[in-house]
């Protein structure tokens, strides 16, 4: 299993690089060329709702709109249990993560992230009840995720989705 895990770390790009994005899975995975091939990204600091969640196909929506088709800067930072690229995304000079905070379709996913912009720009959806903030009792994509696997939110769990 290390062997595994140095794979995969050491294929991960040492700096940035740009694409065109040829596909989003949904709110926080796009898919972007990079030398010849289609590579998946998973935005990096953000948890948006799944696709069969509330708020699941506008985050799509929101993303595809922002990015489809579009040349983009890829910053990557690590990669994920299942091989994906986690990174920051630029299109322009809009970070692609930030703006889908802001329009409020994602967490911030601080499972993974302490970054204290990430946070603020939850917070800031939050009160202005901004996307799926403007739902009364909205559910975090980690907790749907656990329903769904028929296992139960931890008190850990509970307390990250404040």
């Amino acid at each position: 299993m290390p062997i595994l895990l140095l794979l995969l770390f050491s294929a991960l790009p040492a700096h940035g690089w740009s694409g065109r994005v040829c596909s989003v899975a949904d709110g926080d995975t796009i898919s972007v060329l990079h030398e010849g091939r289609a590579v998946r990204i998973r935005l990096y600091g953000i948890d948006c709702p799944e696709k069969h969640q509330a708020f699941g196909q506008k985050a799509k929506t929101f993303t595809s709109q922002l990015s489809f088709g579009k040349v983009v800067e890829v910053d990557p930072v690590t990669r994920d249990r299942y091989g994906r690229i986690v990174a920051w995304v630029h299109v322009g000079d809009r970070c692609l993560n930030e703006e889908i905070l802001r329009a409020g379709y994602a967490w911030h996913f601080k499972r993974f992230s302490r970054d204290r912009r990430l946070a603020e720009l939850e917070l800031q959806a939050r009160a202005a009840r901004a996307g799926l903030w403007g739902n009364p009792a909205p559910v975090a994509p980690w907790e749907y995720r656990k329903a769904r696997s028929g296992k139960r939110p931890t008190l850990q769990t509970a307390s990250a989705s404040r």
